[in-house]
Order: C-alpha cells, then sequence, then structure tokens
C-alpha cells in the first residue's frame, strides 16, 4: 500500500514536466530550406509560428505567404493572420539580444574589434520598430545596454566594450532569456563566442527549459582564430546542437569580413520571415506536447518543430467538471487507503488485545470467587 501512495503522485506529475516549446527545425529536400524559428503560444490557444525560407546560401527566398501550410498534430490549420515575408506593409518587428563573449582570448589578433564592427552592422540595418539590446559575459554576465530601438545608444554601448576573463556563456543565455520575458512578438537571441564555456554552472539544456511559452530562437557564430583560420577548442558541435534545438542557424567566422557578413545575414533572414496565426483545435492546456509541420505546397521541402501548451493543474472542459470532480475524489480516497487501512489494523489489533485479556479474566474468577464462600454445617 504505501508503494501505490508513493507512485501516485507521480504518475499525476509525469504530464507536467515539457511546459515550454522547443523548435526543431529539419528542414528537408533541395531548392528553398524552410525553418521553423519561433512558436509562440502566450496567448494559447491562440498560436504563431514563425517561418524562415531561404537558399542553401541562408539568404532569404520570397514566397506566396499562402503557400505556406501548417499542420498540427497532421491536421492542417487555417491560419487567421499572415504577415511578413519582407513586404514592409507587414512588417513584423524584431527584438534581438545580441550576446557577446569579451573573454580574454577575444583580446588576441584583433577578435573584439571585430565582434564591435559586426554588431554595429547589425544594429545599422534594424527597421522602425525594431529593438536591440546588448549583453557580454566573461565568468560573469553584464547587461551592458537594455533593449531599445535608440541605435545610437546601442552603437555606443558597442564601442565602450572591453575584454575580461574566462568563458560563461550557458549562464550569459540564460540572463539574456529572462531580460527577454517581458517582451512579446518575435525575438531573437545571437550569441557569439570563440571558445569553449569552461565556467558556467548552467548547461545546454538549463538554456533550454527557459525559453517560456512566448519563445525565442538562439543563433551561435563561433569565431575562430583569424591568425590559424581554426579554433581547437571551440566546441562546434554544441553551438549547432543548440542553435537548432532553438529554431536558430549556426555559423563559423574565421576572419572579421565573413563576421560581419553573417550578422548582416542573420538579420536580413530575420526581417524576412512570415508569420502564420492560428487557433489549435485542442484548445485545453494539458501539458501534452502539439506536433508542428509547416510546408510550402508544390515544394519538397518542409521542417517539424512541437510546442507544449502547458497547464500545471491540466486544464478540462466545463462539460466535464462533474467527472473531474468525481475522478479528483477516487484519487484522494486511493491516497488516503493505506492510512486508513493502518488505522484499521491497529484497532483490531487493539481489540483483540482488549478481548483477551477480558477471558484470562474470566477464567480466574472461579478460584477468586471458591475462596471468598463460607462454609455452613
Amino acid at each position: 500500500m504505501q508503494k501505490i501512495a508513493r507512485i501516485i503522485p507521480s504518475l499525476i506529475l509525469l504530464p507536467l514536466l515539457a511546459l515550454w516549446s522547443v523548435p526543431k527545425a529539419l528542414a528537408h529536400g533541395g531548392g528553398p530550406q524552410i525553418r521553423i524559428t519561433q512558436v509562440d503560444n502566450s496567448r494559447f490557444p491562440q498560436v504563431t509560428v514563425y517561418v524562415s525560407v531561404v537558399n542553401e546560401n541562408g539568404e532569404p527566398v520570397g514566397v506566396d505567404p499562402n503557400s505556406i501550410q501548417i499542420y498540427e498534430n497532421g491536421q492542417l490549420m487555417q491560419p487567421t493572420d499572415v504577415r511578413g515575408g519582407g513586404d514592409p506593409a507587414q512588417v513584423i518587428p524584431v527584438t534581438t539580444m545580441l550576446v557577446v563573449d569579451i573573454s580574454g582570448s577575444m583580446d588576441k589578433n584583433g577578435k573584439l574589434d571585430a565582434a564591435k564592427e559586426a554588431a554595429k552592422a547589425y544594429v545599422s540595418q534594424m527597421r522602425p520598430g525594431d529593438q536591440a539590446g546588448l549583453m557580454t559575459y566573461d565568468t560573469q554576465t553584464y547587461y551592458v545596454q537594455p533593449v531599445t530601438t535608440d541605435t545610437a545608444a546601442l552603437i555606443n554601448a558597442i564601442d565602450g566594450l572591453t575584454t575580461g576573463s574566462d568563458t560563461a556563456m550557458y549562464d550569459a543565455l540564460v540572463e539574456a532569456e529572462s531580460n527577454l520575458e517581458a517582451v512579446t512578438g518575435r525575438k531573437a537571441i545571437i550569441v557569439l563566442t570563440d571558445g569553449l564555456d569552461n565556467k558556467s554552472h548552467r548547461t545546454a539544456g538549463d538554456v533550454i527549459a527557459a525559453m517560456g511559452e512566448g519563445g525565442l530562437s538562439i543563433s551561435t557564430v563561433g569565431f575562430g582564430d583569424a591568425s590559424t583560420r581554426g579554433q581547437v577548442g571551440l566546441d562546434e558541435a554544441g553551438l549547432k546542437s543548440l542553435a537548432e534545438r532553438t529554431g536558430g542557424i549556426y555559423s563559423f567566422a574565421g576572419d572579421a569580413q565573413t563576421l560581419s557578413a553573417i550578422y548582416q545575414q542573420y538579420g536580413q533572414a530575420l526581417q524576412s520571415e512570415y508569420a502564420l496565426t492560428y487557433i489549435s483545435p485542442l484548445s485545453l492546456r494539458d501539458g501534452v506536447n502539439r506536433a508542428l509541420t509547416v510546408s510550402l505546397s508544390g515544394k519538397a521541402v518542409s521542417a517539424s518543430s512541437e510546442y507544449n501548451p502547458g497547464g500545471v493543474i491540466p486544464e478540462v472542459a466545463t462539460q466535464s467538471w462533474s467527472l473531474f470532480a468525481t475522478l479528483f475524489a477516487g484519487l484522494l480516497a486511493l491516497l488516503a487507503l493505506p492510512f486508513l487501512v493502518n488505522r484499521g489494523v491497529q484497532a483490531f489489533g487493539a481489540a483483540i488485545h482488549k478481548r483477551g485479556g477480558a477471558a484470562k479474566l474470566n477464567q480466574r474468577m472461579p478460584a477468586s470467587s471458591a475462596k471468598g464462600r463460607v462454609k455452613i454445617k
């Protein structure tokens, strides 16, 4: 009984463990490549899916928005709103957190100067409505410039960067996510690093877990040593995996010119995305993952992802409250059963013990009575 009491609560909690969306951009086929970059279910059952369509070089490709098909759990959705694609009349504002490595190794071969120029090139192409912030990290994280639309303030903050000590990238990314939590709409993190993370208390898993219902994408840039055209200590596999799991892109730069081109390309891709909004037919926050697939009609290309609607306590349809109450009462009864059985056993044992004592007393009564009698002659 005690085992049952321990197992039942665990079974209740299992469906509630995964409460965040994790895009898995897996493009297939040749020609245009399609990716799911962010899934925003903060207004569930309204869901907004951000989609990027680029060529093999990562350059935006214009398509008819009506050709983008989205499926939830295999069922074709009918969007209530479609925006973006680079159309000036349908601009999707983008909020970007630029996260820059300022560890000691960035002071070598002009890498920090190259990073500054790349970040300023990114800021210079921001459109009206776009905003950005600047964070840096070595063993600690520094929020250098809060999110703003003021490009002059951003450039001034970038110019003031100096190098520090070791590298704690994952800690910085969790902080960046926290600072973007209150921001709505399309939001992205672009992180640059030139070496291994050797000081973080957080992990890549912690970064994924901190994404929140609104989601975001994390694009990563590995910056190699310009003098050797490579970087032995760079964790390219880890950077690529993190980007893929969060709907972002990984790129490697071995020199300043390539680095600036990457940042500009990332910006152009973000500004050319499509936002498709639909109403999920499964409207309860039941803590169950929903599979997403997007494709282009007439093209052998698609991408898959998933999101979780969340729900600390699963929602129940209004007409099912009586059933829910009955099941909940039954569950409470099961949880209380071991306690009640134990109390019953104790009560039964006490009763048996009492009856046994009474029987022994009755067996002694005749002898005691005999001694008390007086024989009359």
